[in-house]
């Protein structure tokens, strides 16, 4: 096979950036990932003594040189391989963190975008690093609503203020009501009125012969400081068994 070392520039515009491999064709290891356009691939091979020298960090990066010129002195060339091309630089920045991840051992001396952040980690420490916190306790008196069905036609706010069977008296005495998807808090709400659901209170939406009756609330977004308390936090896994089934959940009323 013809050894190239550089691209015909009448492909560079299809290749837009690329992310390639420099592997080792004595043991076929990957010792360098990088990313780039046009020529980027060649250049560690056609890099001249003075190009090298200018080189901000050319301590550590001649472990990359030490082992490109061990391979030449064995009679033996790199192997460069793209890995995937026609990307924006920054989809190749992404994917070219992913394969230094990937490959233990590189001569790379930076690490790839978001490595410290989002690098390799096994399931326990993605558990340990995401799991959100459980809320201890309610401190105001709440109405926590489930409106994981609702999100299917409603806005956050719709959906969690239409249309629920509830004692509406009991629901009066609530300082806040809590908009609680799947078990995690997605925001907080104060009820400034609760009304039966029917087309005068609540009109555009959808109205059933519902069989007991249904009210709704009217209202706005509670102060911040509540908000930060509860958002993004987990309910308690009691309120999550005792009427799983039940979308409507009271706490300290």
């Amino acid at each position: 096979m013809k050894d190239y070392d550089a691209f015909p520039n009448s492909i560079h515009e299809k290749l837009g950036y690329y992310v390639y491999r420099l592997i080792n064709p004595s043991n076929g290891e990957t010792f360098y990932v990088g990313k780039g356009k046009g020529n980027r691939v060649f250049d560690h091979i056609n890099a001249t003594k003075e190009s090298i020298k200018k080189i901000k960090d050319e301590d550590t990066d001649s472990l990359k040189i030490q082992q490109i010129k061990e391979i030449q002195n064995s009679g033996l060339k790199v192997i460069h391989v793209i890995h995937r091309h026609n990307m924006s630089e920054e989809v190749a920045k992404e994917v070219e963190a992913a394969l230094i991840d990937a490959y233990p051992g590189l001569t790379n001396v930076v690490l790839g975008k978001g490595s410290n952040d989002y690098g390799p980690r096994n399931v326990k420490q993605i558990i340990d690093t995401y799991q959100l916190k459980e809320i201890s306790c309610f401190d105001e008196k709440c109405l926590i609503i489930k409106v994981n069905k609702s999100l299917e036609e409603y806005d956050l706010y719709d959906a969690t203020r239409y249309a629920w069977r509830v004692d509406v008296k009991k629901a009066k005495k609530v300082d806040y009501i809590i908009s609680v998807m799947y078990g995690v808090v997605k925001n907080v709400y104060v009820a400034d009125r609760w009304l039966k659901a029917n087309k005068e209170n609540f009109p555009g939406f959808p109205v059933s012969n519902f069989q007991n009756p249904r009210y709704g609330f009217i209202g706005h977004e509670a102060p911040d400081n509540i908000k930060n308390k509860y958002i993004n936090k987990q309910i308690p896994k009691d309120f999550c068994k005792k009427g799983a089934s039940n979308p409507v959940l009271y706490a300290n009323v």
